[in-house]
């Protein structure tokens, strides 16, 4: 039996991997246009503060990010939609949720700046934005897990997004009892690996065509 060709929304998968390529390039080589920046203690965000000299960097190595990123996800939500539980497809809608909730807040709301970051309005907002991603990213995750565990045809994406759930809990816990020379690494497990990887599987899963009829 042949099997069926890829369509539009099946290609437009691989921006989920193109959107982690290019953040990944910009946490990994924005630094160099930040003198005197350390990985290991400060946070990505502090890459693209608003006095950050690495901004323009910033913002032309992750210009994939944001909206390859937006649209893999949303492709994946037009993909699922009347098939699976209503617990694993309210996941991928929340994850989906937390992808425009940080693409338009930290836009919107960047550090004033670099470093501790200011006491303005925006610092606030970026608190709050942060809080947000964190929070729907943990329960679409944790819906995920709980609906592709209870059938044996989803339970490979479920262990994606128990590793991602995983990986951004050692990030949360990292960040708060490691010394504070090591609070950029650990927070690099977050909001790099965790969500954007498990955005890139999603991506690839819909490229391989696993999201079509109840396939995985």
């Amino acid at each position: 039996m042949a099997k069926p060709k890829r369509t539009l929304i099946n290609w437009l998968g691989l921006l989920g991997v193109a959107s982690f390529v290019s953040y990944a390039a910009a946490v990994v080589f924005a630094p160099l246009a930040y003198p005197g920046y350390d990985w290991r203690s400060q946070a990505v965000s502090d890459l693209m503060a608003a006095d950050a000299p690495s901004l323009t960097l910033w913002n032309q190595l992750s210009s994939v990010y944001g909206v390859g990123g937006v649209v893999c996800i949303m492709m994946v939500c037009v993909a699922i939609q009347g098939k699976w539980s209503k617990a694993l497809r309210l996941g991928i809608y929340l994850f989906a949720t937390m992808w425009w909730v940080s693409v338009v807040g930290y836009a919107a709301f960047p550090l004033s700046e670099s470093g501790t970051g200011g006491a303005m309005f925006q610092d606030a907002m970026h608190t709050a934005v942060t809080v947000a991603v964190v929070v729907l990213s943990i329960i679409s995750l944790v819906l995920i897990m709980i609906g592709g565990y209870r059938k044996k045809r989803f339970v490979s994406l479920s262990i994606y997004a128990t590793i991602a759930l995983a990986l951004m809990f050692a990030g949360a816990i990292g960040t708060g009892v490691a010394p504070p020379e090591y609070f950029g690494l650990f927070q690099r497990f977050s909001n790099l690996i965790a969500a954007n990887g498990f955005t890139m599987v999603l991506g690839l899963y819909l490229f391989m065509g696993k999201l079509d009829n109840d396939a995985l």
